[in-house]
């Protein structure tokens, strides 16, 4: 589990086939914070997907990422060079400045607009319409691994369904959100209450209709 607090900026070092079907990769990450206590089958969040340590360098680290986290994620077009937010699993006596993150990603969302402002810049994101139910103004959401509460969301039903984040200064200078260009695609996962929620209803309405 994370919180969605980054930790560190990291760099990707070398993005190489794994195994011979070419369907995963290994990532080799540059991040001295994130693999200084690091250990073979830990975990570690690159830009929010959860990935588990194969192989520990000097300050860096390299995990495995299959098929399934690419097809999910935007990790699938990191190269050597690209800036990556790295957070350490949560520890259970730390504190939990986020929110509860899995580092599971529902999927990715493109950024549409950036706005600047004179202490906060406000993004705007596509979102995809099965994750629209999720998203609520002044709820939580993970983007790049960074935990950040939705400031907007577009109407239900919206031509474009969109959701917006504002960032202040601290998290633009600390996570490659500071970066970030319109037309990025990030990856996002959406609060996994929510998800609980949906799945108890759902299971409660069909056994109830299951009886009548």
């Amino acid at each position: 589990m994370f919180t969605g607090i980054v930790e560190e900026l990291g760099e990707v070092i070398s993005v190489e086939p794994a195994g011979t079907s070419g369907e995963a990769v290994l990532l080799t990450v540059r991040g001295p914070l994130a693999s200084s206590d690091a250990g073979h089958g830990d975990s570690i969040a690159v830009n929010g997907v959860c990935l588990t340590v194969v192989e520990l360098g000097e300050g860096t680290f390299t995990a495995d990422v299959m098929k399934e986290s690419l097809d999910r994620s935007s990790l699938g077009s990191l190269v050597p060079g690209s800036p990556v937010n790295l957070e350490r699993a949560a520890r259970s006596d730390g504190r939990l400045g986020g929110h509860i993150v899995q580092g599971h990603v529902d999927g990715t969302a493109v950024l549409l607009s950036r706005a600047p402002g004179d202490k906060w810049d406000v993004l705007r994101f596509a979102l995809a319409p099965e994750l629209s139910p999720y998203v609520v103004e002044k709820g939580s959401i993970t983007v790049d691994g960074t935990s950040l509460t939705v400031s907007a969301v577009s109407d239900p039903g919206a031509l474009e369904e969109s959701f917006e984040v504002s960032l202040i200064p601290a998290t633009l200078e600390a996570t490659t959100l500071g970066g970030l260009a319109v037309g990025a695609v990030v990856n996002v996962e959406v609060d996994v209450i929510a998800k609980y929620v949906e799945r108890i209803t759902a299971v409660a309405r069909a056994r109830e209709s299951a009886r009548t």
